[in-house]
Parts: C-alpha cells; structure tokens; sequence
C-alpha cells in the first residue's frame, strides 16, 4: 500500500467563455482543437489510435486515454497511460467537468488530477 504522501489529488477551477456543452463537445470529440484554445500552452494533439469522441479500452499508443464521456454532467476523464510522467508517476487522472456560471455568459471549468507518485523523492 502507498504512502499517503505518494497519492495526491489537486483541483483548481477556471472561469470560461464558452458553454459547458461547447467545452466539452471539445474536450470529447474534438481534442485535436484543443491548441487552437490554449495555443501558449499546448502545441497539438494527434490521435494515434481509435476514433475521436470515444473510448478506447485497448489503445496503448496514445500517451493519455480518453476513459470516460458523460454528456449529460458536461464532464471528461482522461487517464495516462505512456509517456515521459510515468518514470514519475503510478498513476495520473485528469478529470475536467464544466457547469455554467451562475451570472452571466460563459462557465466555471473543474479540473481534479489524482495522481500517485512512484517514490517520496518527487517534488
């Protein structure tokens, strides 16, 4: 059993322009977009396997999954499962659901990342 400080969990919320339904139509079928949003932050996005919008049990190619879509809470997981982090990191979960803000336009977007660390050295 891991050490309770191996496992994490960091949430942060952010204030947005679009409507839930239009992030998450984003962040569930059309990922590949996501550059275009955060362009200073992420370079590109490729689908490597599978088919965007749905959730591929046997895709190992890819370095982060897309493990869960609801439609109706506006919500998307992704999970890692190859890459760079994993040297690092057990396990990483990024989970983003997004709830339109009570005053005004736009929405209030939720991130969760769980994560668990492979050993105490890792800042």
């Amino acid at each position: 059993m891991a050490s309770s400080a191996l496992i994490g969990n960091l949430e942060v919320d952010v204030e947005i322009k679009a409507s839930p339904e239009q992030f998450r139509e984003m962040f569930a079928h059309k990922l590949h977009h996501v550059h275009h949003t955060f362009y200073d932050k992420v370079q590109g996005c490729d689908l490597h396997k599978g088919e965007w919008g749905k959730v591929d049990e046997k895709a190992k190619n890819a370095n982060v999954i897309e493990e869960a879509v609801d439609s109706n809470k506006n919500l998307v997981t992704f999970k890692m499962i190859k890459g760079d982090l994993m040297k690092e990191y057990k396990s990483s979960i990024v989970t983003i659901q997004v709830s339109p803000k009570c005053e005004g336009n736009g929405s209030i977007m939720h991130w969760t990342l769980e994560y668990e660390k492979m050993h105490d050295g890792i800042a």
